[in-house]
């Protein structure tokens, strides 16, 4: 059976209009330099990674090696405990959030979170599906937690466990709570309860190969982290990964007799296509080419940045970002380049696929 001349003329004019929009998006985190034609003869099969990576399945049509590759990948990556880590790939940074905030809940159902108001708005839902007690500290003006907010708060609910959801990378401003100062708060309050959560949504594909590196990882003192895979990786359907240690994930695991597995992830079926992609990304560059792809990104924002300040409007970054912020751009340009604005800013994101002739054609838009 074919579709009728009327459904396939639809499906063409519409790749017509995806390519054309794929063209031009300055404003979300998407890479979209990636070529998969080498994985699509595996679009037959129902790929599905049932229940935990590293446990047996009696469900055998998955690429669970795979995923266990790129969960080792990115173990490494953030500086884990070779014998105590776990992860898995997961829809997105958004369920890698969940679950960190679920074990943390789990290992301390007393808890309080404190997030900054600049964490991206999936979290405040998380938490109300989990029903944890949580607190917003305040922001700086760059996007960072305003560190002396969180101390204050800390110290009023010391006598409760502490857990703390940093932001590597918010949404607007790419601003990095740093967990060397979130530790030593709690250690000078002697908060010896707590768990931290990052969400390196996008920097955590990034951040490992900038110098100095930022303080977000395992060795830093983080429980667990979620990165999104199509963002600083890339990959036609969205797709994350979220790493906690396994001493932690152990305390919440269960047997499923009907999988032959345990019960270790948030959901059930599980997407097989998406660890395919992430390991061919991953074997395909290596340490070297994705720390190429990091430096590109951070040459074209610093270029950006530049040429924005010459033209005369006040754009500015984090240190080490690739998101360059500006006044509101307006609504055209907003709609042809697929801009977000928050508060009276706007921002473009250079991802590594973004181009310094991409940039000068976005400001010849910008200033007429």
């Amino acid at each position: 059976m074919r579709l009728n001349l009327s459904d396939h003329q639809r499906l063409m004019d519409f790749l017509g209009r995806i390519e054309n929009r794929t063209e031009r998006f300055l404003g979300y985190p998407v890479s979209k330099d990636f070529d998969y034609r080498e994985l699509f003869e595996f679009l037959k099969y129902p790929l599905n990674n049932l229940g935990d990576p590293f446990t047996p399945s009696t469900w055998k049509v998955d690429t669970r090696e795979f995923e266990r590759e790129v969960i080792e990948f990115m173990a490494a990556l953030f500086r884990a405990e070779p014998d105590n880590y776990w992860g898995y790939v997961t829809n997105g940074g958004s369920e890698g959030n969940l679950y960190g905030l679920y074990i943390a809940r789990e290992l301390y159902p007393k808890g309080i979170t404190y997030y900054s108001q600049d964490t991206h708005y999936s979290v405040s839902k998380n938490l109300h599906l989990l029903n944890m007690r949580h607190i917003m500290i305040r922001s700086r003006a760059n996007g960072e937690m305003d560190y002396e907010d969180l101390r204050e708060t800390l110290r009023i609910h010391r006598d409760k466990p502490a857990i703390i959801f940093a932001n590597i990378g918010t949404t607007m401003t790419e601003a990095k709570d740093d967990l060397n100062r979130i530790k030593s708060i709690l250690g000078g309050l002697v908060i010896t309860e707590n768990y931290i959560h990052s969400d390196a949504a996008l920097c955590g594909g990034l951040a490992p190969f900038i110098t100095p590196r930022a303080a977000f990882d395992f060795e830093d003192g983080a429980d667990s982290i979620s990165v999104s895979g199509h963002k600083s990786f890339g990959s036609p359907i969205p797709c994350g990964i979220v790493v906690a240690k396994k001493n932690n994930v152990n305390r919440i695991a269960r047997s499923i007799a009907y999988i032959g597995s345990l019960d270790t992830t948030i959901t059930g079926s599980r997407n097989g296509l998406t660890p395919l992609f992430l390991w061919y990304m991953i074997r395909k560059y290596g340490n070297k080419g994705l720390g190429q792809r990091v430096d590109h990104a951070l040459e074209t924002a610093a270029y950006a940045e530049k040429r924005l300040k010459e033209a005369g409007i006040n754009a500015w970054r984090n240190p080490n970002a690739i998101t360059v912020v500006f006044p509101d751009a307006g609504t055209r340009v907003k709609e042809k380049w697929q801009l977000a604005t928050a508060n009276g800013q706007t921002h473009l994101i250079c991802m590594p696929n973004v181009t310094k002739a991409q940039i000068d054609e976005f400001i010849d838009d910008l200033i007429p």
